[in-house]
């Protein structure tokens, strides 16, 4: 079933919602989780772009915490416990993807592919976990455990390919 749509008046409402929603990649008609994952992509460059794995990690562990309470309360707001415009979490769990990514076009598309896949289909315990953890954290959680699955597919991608 298909999220109602979200006017841009809601996103600029509060902060929590600005973050929630990917910075607007969430009002996106269709697929918003698949563009709140391309979000993470220049994020991760202009971090990687820092040179300090300190600083890449610090960043995504802020957003992560911030992701938490921004979801928790738009969901609220929203009277949905993980509108479809809720994105935060697929941008910050690619950046944990995007941290062991080789920086190769291959290699980071490979990344997304996998991501969207283990996202989307939600194998186990990803869907248990999405079904019976609510609020920010079950939000962002499942997200984490699609980027453990992609990280896992391509060390043995790597491993197979060599």
């Amino acid at each position: 079933m298909r999220s109602p749509a979200i006017p841009v008046s809601f996103l600029l409402d509060r902060p929590a919602h600005f973050v929630a929603l990917g910075f607007g990649a969430g009002l996106a008609p269709v697929a918003p989780g698949t563009f709140g994952t391309l979000v993470a992509l220049p994020v991760a460059w202009l971090l990687h772009a820092t040179g300090s794995d300190a600083i890449y990690l610090a960043a995504t562990t802020l957003l992560f915490a911030a992701g938490v309470f921004a979801a928790d309360a738009t969901a609220r707001a929203l009277g949905v416990a993980d509108h479809g415009a809720i994105v935060i979490d697929e941008i910050v769990a690619f950046l944990v993807v995007l941290y062991f990514t080789p920086r190769t076009w291959l290699a980071q598309a490979a990344a997304f592919a996998l991501f969207r896949l283990f996202d989307i289909v939600k194998p186990p315990p990803i869907r248990e976990v999405d079904a019976r953890m609510k609020g920010g954290v079950g939000v962002m959680l499942d997200d984490l455990l699609a980027a453990a699955y992609t990280l896992l597919a391509l060390a043995i991608a790597e491993r197979v390919l060599r």
